[in-house]
């Protein structure tokens, strides 16, 4: 099948070359349909590229990759409303960020303060948001606003490891490392008014994004399979262009050990996110007790997912892997609630401490385009270790506090030097591309003020 890019001159030359590479990769896979494609913020990844689309045939031979979901299943971002602007905020941002620090437990090998027992786990898997709101972690109204009304059917925890378990016991409720962190953030721009109103946003509005996923659980989930599905392809008689693209027949007892635990995965990210969002209320309580945190929505973009796709006139089942890139229903699709029918779903693209985050909906055209999917962020410009070399953290938070008035907090000045703003592509180049090709269109651009980093 043909491989696509959706980006502009600029954005497709600064590509590395393994992008082009392995989008092609991906277009050679059994059961392929239409096309793979890669959105504008794409990347080098395992196999898929981060920023890669494709859907195979859910009968006739359709394989599923854990490649193509990634080792972070169901990385995403959620976004909350806070009922302040940016004036209630900026006298008590130094003290909301102390304890929004305190309060969330962020790096790598962070722990937080739930203990879960074996029985507790596996409900956790099967349940997610559900689960985590069943706890006393949020409100029932929070699992409107969140993809699969926050818990993904035909989760199977048998299928996840008890070394996976054993990883994600003590890990709830915490951000981790990386590129994953908490923002509280500011709406700077408007660009489709009806669009933010069905959103509840207006220009100075104050909102957190919450960006993380399943924690060590998905990570450990993503490396057994992937090395089980690269055992198991010759017998499958699956001739792999890369070994990193380690796939399974959909149909086969492995294909369908995977989905269990990769859905199991998913709620776990959808569990923790719901924790965060909770600690995130309290932290708010005791700083600004007039704050009021409701959920805009909740997104994921490293999943593989059975949707209902139109292919040559024809509608068909199909499992679409999305890795580092974002579901975008447009106007009128049932499986977004009925706040935002008329305007599509919102799609929230997040930035990196000091650069803009987008919200933007979903469009009619990217069913046409890319099985209904957007970007997922600005996507990586430079290696970590080339990151490193060229910023220190310590003095990139003076930097941001003192030009930018942004206040950032992490346990790890590294971390901060490696997800530096300028080790990013230009997240405003990858937005707008996505908008000029039908993708997802604009509604709001928001601007940081004070960043939780892992």
């Amino acid at each position: 099948m043909p491989a696509v890019i959706y980006a502009d001159e600029s954005l497709i030359k600064s590509m590395d070359d393994k992008v082009r590479e392995q989008i092609c990769n991906v277009a050679m896979l059994p059961g392929i349909v239409e096309a793979a494609y890669a959105m504008p913020d794409a990347h080098w990844g395992y196999g898929f590229p981060i920023g890669g689309v494709a859907a195979f045939n859910a009968e006739d031979g359709g394989i599923i990759s854990a490649g193509g979901v990634g080792f972070d299943i169901s990385c995403g971002v959620r976004c909350l409303h806070t009922g302040l602007t940016k004036d209630d905020i900026e006298p008590f941002k130094k003290r909301l960020v102390d304890q929004l620090y305190r309060d969330i437990p962020a790096g790598l090998g962070s722990t937080g303060r739930i203990h879960l027992t074996h029985s507790g786990m596996n409900a956790m898997l099967k349940g997610g948001a559900r689960w985590a709101v069943e706890q006393g972690f949020g409100d029932e109204i929070d699992l409107e606003r969140i993809e699969e009304q926050g818990c993904m059917k035909g989760a199977e925890p048998k299928y996840v490891s008890e070394q996976a378990k054993k990883r994600q016991l003590n890990e709830m409720g915490t951000l981790g490392s990386g590129n994953h962190y908490l923002e509280v953030q500011h709406v700077s721009a408007i660009y489709d008014d009806l669009a933010a109103e069905r959103f509840g946003l207006k220009q100075g509005d104050v909102v957190v994004s919450i960006h993380c996923g399943s924690r060590g659980l998905g990570h450990q989930i993503g490396t057994e399979f992937l090395k089980e599905m690269a055992i198991a392809a010759p017998r499958f008689g699956i001739d792999l262009p890369d070994r990193e693209l380690a796939c399974a027949p959909i149909k086969s007892d492995l294909g369908q050990a995977y989905l269990g635990a990769m859905r199991a995965g998913v709620n776990c990210a959808l569990a923790n996110r719901q924790i965060i969002t909770d600690l995130t209320r309290q932290a708010f309580a005791h700083v600004l007790p007039n704050a009021d945190l409701r959920l805009l929505y909740d997104v994921s973009h490293n999943t593989c997912k059975i949707e209902q796709h139109e292919v040559n006139g024809v509608k068909r089942q199909l499992y679409v892997h999305r890795k580092g890139a974002t579901r975008a229903y447009g106007p009128g699709h049932p499986d977004i609630p009925a706040v935002f029918r008329d305007v599509g779903q919102p799609v929230i693209i997040g930035g990196s401490m000091g650069t803009s985050s987008y919200i933007l909906a979903g469009t009619k055209e990217s069913e046409l385009r890319a099985f209904s999917s957007a970007c997922h962020g600005a996507g990586r410009a430079m290696s970590r270790n080339q990151a490193k070399k060229r910023w220190h953290g310590r003095e990139l938070i003076k930097q941001l506090e003192e030009q930018q008035g942004i206040l950032i907090r992490s346990q790890s000045m590294r971390g901060v030097a490696e997800e530096a703003p300028g080790s990013y592509k230009d997240v405003s180049a990858v937005v707008d591309s996505a908008d000029q090709s039908g993708l997802a269109k604009k509604v709001a651009r928001l601007e940081p003020l004070v960043c939780i980093k892992g």
